[in-house]
């Protein structure tokens, strides 16, 4: 699936809850069901800066393509992470890093997150482009 296609997914997934609480619930469920990142990953180089909670994020590179894993201390921003990993792994590092994530806009999610829920989200997504940035400056200088 594209990264558009994913965001699509999110959103029809989304479009089941009527009630933020039911959203919400589902938020920390994607974080429950989150892959958890290695203990090894779990180091200060891997830490998002501008998140409040503790976000560890690392990223693999395997045929041309990101896959990511996180972990969290804390549900919510777990479910986060995980939504916004869904919208972009396994994907290529140029469609990443050019990628315009649309579907947190769409689902309601900025609006009802606070300022620095909203923040640390903003900073996952700079930090998993930043790797994309990174991974595709280093696959053309192979």
């Amino acid at each position: 699936m594209t990264i558009k296609e994913q965001q699509d997914a999110i959103i029809s997934d989304f479009e089941m809850f009527t009630d933020w609480m039911d959203k919400y619930e589902y938020i920390i469920q994607l974080g429950k069901d989150l892959p958890i990142i290695e203990e090894q990953y779990k180091t200060d180089d891997n830490l998002i800066r501008g998140c409040q909670s503790k976000v560890w994020l690392h990223a693999d590179y395997k045929d041309g393509k990101l896959f990511f894993s996180a972990d969290s201390d804390a549900l919510i921003t777990k479910g986060l992470v995980s939504l916004v990993i869904q919208a972009l792994n396994g994907q290529p590092a140029k469609d990443i890093a050019e990628a315009e994530l649309y579907f947190i806009e769409k689902i309601g999610l900025r609006s009802h997150l606070s300022p620095t829920r909203s923040n640390g989200l903003l900073a996952m997504i700079k930090q998993i482009k930043l790797y994309a940035v990174a991974y595709q400056l280093k696959s053309s200088q192979n």
